[in-house]
C-alpha cells in the first residue's frame, strides 16, 4: 500500500513538472489570460502574464489585461506602465484611454496624464473633464501665525545680559503676522501649465532701543510675493518645473545716532527691500520611487547663495495612498558649499480625506522650499520646523485644506559700538502659524 502512494506521489511530481514546463504559445496565452480576466482572478493572471513573458510571448491585449489585474488591486503605479505598452500599439480604444489616464493620475503622475489626454477622443475628454486651455484651478488660502514667547522676550533684560554699556542694542521681537494668498493655475498649451500665486504678508514686531535708557514701540513690515512656474514634460516622463519668484516688501527700523552735542539719539526710517529667487526642479517616476533634484540661485537679505536638495518619493502600495518622501539640502555660504538641512515628508489617505506631513531640521536660514514657493527671507534663522495638513474634499471641484506649523525660530539682540555691530545675544521661541483655504478645480 505505501508502495502505491508513494509511486502515486512520484506520479503527480511528474506531471506537474511536465505541465510546469509546458511550451505555451499565443492562443493558449490569449485563452488563459482571457478566462482569468473573465474570473476577475487578478493574482493567478499577473502570475500567468509574467509566465508568458518569459517564454517571450507578449501582445496588446495581454499588456492590457495585465494592466487591468493591477488596477483592480489598486496598484496604479505597476498597472500605468502596462496601459502605457499596450497605448503605445493601439491608441483608438476609448476604454484603454481611460485607464491610462486615471491610473496615472492615481499613481501621482499626474503631469505624465496631462500629456496623453489630448490625443483622446472627444467623448473621453468630455468624461474626464479636460481642457486643452483654459483655467485648471484656483485657490484662497490665509493664515495667522502667531509667538507666545513674545510678553517674555519684550521684558526681558537684554542690555544687562550683554553688559550694554554705552553702546547701542537693539532687539526685533515678532508678535504675529497674517498672510493671504491667491492660486491659479492654467493650462497654455496641452503639454504646458502655469502657476502663479500672489501673496500679501503683513508682520507686526515690538522694536526694543537701549541708548539712552530705553524705548519700544510697535514696527512692522508688509511684503508681497508673486511666484510664476511653468510646468511640462520632456521626452517620456521627465517634468520640469522652473519658477521665479519675485518679493517685494518695506519695513520700520531704527537707527541710532550721534548729536553735535554728543547727545545721543535714535529714529525711525522706513527700508524698502527687493528678493528675487529662480528654483528649477526636475523628477521622474521608477516603478515605486521618483527621485528629483531642485536648484534654488538668488539675493536674500542682500545675500546672493545657491541652493540644492535632492529627493526620493516612495509609494509603498503602488498609489498616492501613502508616500514617503526624504530630502536633503545643501546651500553655498561663507564656510564653502555643503550640508545645511535635511527633512522627510509624506502622506496618507483615509477614505476621502488625506493628511500630509513635513519634518524639517538643519541651519535653516534665507532657506527655500518647494520650488521657491515657500521663503524664509525675514531676519533669523530656523533649526526646526513641523507641518501637518489635512485636505477635505468637497464634491468633484472643491477642496477644504486646514495647515498648523511648528516652528523654531532663533534670531539676535544687536549691540553697536561706534556704528559697528560688535556683540550678539541669541534667544529663541515656537512661533505658531494656523491655515485655512479652499480650491476650485476647474
Amino acid at each position: 500500500m505505501s508502495k502505491r502512494i508513494a509511486l502515486l506521489s512520484l506520479f503527480m511530481v511528474f506531471i506537474t513538472m511536465v505541465k510546469a514546463q509546458e511550451k505555451l504559445n499565443y492562443v493558449m496565452v490569449d485563452k488563459r489570460s482571457y478566462d482569468l480576466f473573465e474570473e476577475k482572478k487578478w493574482d493567478e493572471l499577473i502570475q500567468f502574464s509574467e509566465e508568458a513573458r518569459k517564454q517571450g510571448i507578449d501582445f496588446f491585449y495581454l499588456q492590457a489585461r495585465t494592466g487591468i489585474a493591477w488596477y483592480n488591486q489598486g496598484k496604479y503605479r505597476n498597472s500605468a506602465d502596462w496601459f502605457l505598452k499596450a497605448y503605445a500599439n493601439d491608441k483608438s480604444f476609448e476604454w484603454l484611454q481611460e485607464y491610462v489616464y486615471y491610473s496615472l493620475v492615481y499613481s501621482g503622475r499626474y503631469l505624465e496624464a496631462v500629456k496623453f489626454a489630448p490625443f483622446f477622443s472627444d467623448a473621453m475628454k468630455k468624461k474626464i473633464g479636460f481642457h486643452d486651455i483654459g483655467v485648471t484651478r484656483l485657490a484662497f488660502e490665509t493664515g495667522y501665525s502667531f509667538n507666545p514667547d513674545f510678553e517674555t522676550l519684550k521684558t526681558r533684560a537684554f542690555s544687562a545680559e550683554v553688559n550694554l554699556g554705552g553702546d547701542y542694542g537693539e532687539g526685533y521681537f515678532l508678535k504675529n503676522y497674517t498672510f493671504q494668498s491667491l492660486d491659479l493655475s492654467h493650462r497654455v498649451a496641452p503639454n504646458f501649465t502655469l502657476n502663479h500665486n500672489l501673496t500679501y504678508i503683513g508682520v507686526n514686531r515690538e522694536t526694543v532701543v537701549d541708548w539712552a535708557g530705553q524705548t519700544s514701540s510697535p514696527t512692522s513690515i508688509n511684503q508681497l510675493q508673486y511666484f510664476i512656474n511653468p510646468v511640462f514634460i520632456v521626452g517620456k516622463k521627465l517634468n520640469i518645473s522652473p519658477s521665479l519668484n519675485f518679493i517685494f516688501g518695506s519695513g520700520e527700523v531704527y537707527a541710532g545716532y550721534l548729536n553735535r552735542d554728543s547727545s545721543k539719539a535714535f529714529s525711525l526710517t522706513k527700508k524698502s527691500y527687493n528678493d528675487v529667487i529662480f528654483s528649477t526642479a526636475v523628477w521622474s517616476d521608477f516603478g515605486n520611487f521618483a527621485p528629483g533634484l531642485e536648484i534654488n540661485t538668488g539675493n536674500i537679505n542682500e545675500s546672493n547663495f545657491t541652493q540644492v536638495s535632492s529627493w526620493v518619493t516612495y509609494y509603498p502600495f503602488a498609489n498616492t495612498r501613502l508616500h514617503i518622501t526624504p530630502r536633503v539640502y545643501f546651500k553655498s555660504g561663507t564656510g564653502g558649499f555643503g550640508w545645511n538641512a535635511m527633512g522627510i515628508s509624506g502622506g496618507a489617505t483615509l477614505g476621502k480625506i488625506h493628511f500630509s506631513g513635513q519634518y524639517l531640521f538643519g541651519d535653516m536660514e534665507n532657506f527655500v522650499e518647494s520650488a521657491g514657493y515657500v521663503v524664509a527671507n525675514f531676519p533669523g534663522k530656523s533649526d526646526r520646523k513641523i507641518t501637518g495638513n489635512v485636505y477635505f474634499p468637497l464634491g468633484k471641484k472643491y477642496q477644504f485644506v486646514f495647515r498648523y506649523i511648528n516652528q523654531n525660530v532663533i534670531e539676535k539682540y544687536q549691540v553697536y559700538t561706534s556704528g559697528i555691530k560688535s556683540n550678539t545675544l541669541e534667544y529663541n521661541y515656537l512661533k505658531h502659524t494656523i491655515t485655512a483655504g479652499i480650491s476650485w478645480n476647474f
